[in-house]
This record gives structure tokens, sequence and C-alpha cells, in this order.
């Protein structure tokens, strides 16, 4: 009768990747940077390490792996784009780790990126973090500053309606 306490879920996201944390709008792609695949944050990257930012199922990998996508049990589906055009590299500089349809646990390995060679290839390495479903979801928080791999919660969000 009365929705006063919803059952609502919030799930921390950690850094998949350790670098400088950005807005999303700072990154130079105007897709991400006007939120047309989704909102979140982005990351300056320091080191080529991906990892697995919460629990979860592994979606999707690009044929080029740059791009990782994966679905918690709770709903939120995340997008983890390294770089910027790096599709256009065919998968030079980039190492597949983890499969798809596979389930993951916070901090497990999932791409590993040459980001010296990437960078050299002329393409940006910033590293948008995405929800794709934002509709479903709400950002409530969005950390600054430094993200350490795995440890520095860099968003929470909170599910508006739980899947079934």
């Amino acid at each position: 009768m009365f929705n006063f306490f919803k059952n609502t879920k919030t799930i921390d996201l950690y850094a998949p990747i350790e670098g400088s944390i950005k807005c999303i709008e700072a990154v130079p792609d105007t897709l991400f940077a006007e939120k047309m695949v989704g909102d979140g944050i982005a990351v300056e990257p320091e080191k080529g390490s991906i990892t697995a930012p919460c629990d979860g199922k592994v979606v999707q990998i690009s044929s080029t792996n740059h791009a990782v996508g994966m679905v918690t049990d709770s709903g939120v589906e995340i997008l983890i784009h390294v770089g910027i055009d790096t599709v256009e590299l065919k998968g030079e500089g980039f190492k597949r780790i983890a499969e798809v349809d596979t389930f993951v646990k916070k901090g497990d390995p999932l791409l590993e990126v040459d980001l010296e060679k990437v960078a050299a290839l002329g393409k940006p390495i910033i590293t948008p973090f995405i929800i794709t479903n934002r509709e479903e979801v709400e950002i409530t928080y969005r950390a600054e500053g430094r993200a350490l791999l795995g440890e520095t919660v860099v968003m929470k969000v909170k599910v508006k309606k739980e899947k079934k």
C-alpha cells in the first residue's frame, strides 16, 4: 500500500583502473561527454591493469579488447571503455584476461593494456567508466582525486528497482 520503505540497494563500485579521476564531461568524445551511452566518471590511467569494479557477470568484451561490459546481480549495467577511438587499434596494445559469460569478483582481472603503446599510437588513454542503464539507477556518489585500483570506491549506485 505505502511505498515508504522501497526495497532498494546501493552498490559500491571500486576503481577498475588506477589513476586520476575526471568528470565524464572531460572525456574528449561527445558520445561519452554528453552521456549518450550512460553516466559515470572517467579515469586518466597510470597503470594498465583493468579489474572488476564489483561482483558481477561479464556480458561483453569487444573483439578488439578495448571495452568490457558487466552486469551485477541487482541489474546495474557497467561499461569500462579503455581510451578514446581505441577500436581503431584493432586490439593492438590490449590483452583479454576474462571471458564473456563468466562471473567475476571485485578485483578479478579483466584486461591488460599497454598504455604507452596506445598513447604512442595517438589515442587518448582516458577511460570512461559508466553506468549504461541510468534510468534504472541513481549515482549517489562520485569520487574525486586519485583512484587506487580495487581500493577506492569511485561511485555509489542506488538501484531504483531490483531485477527479479
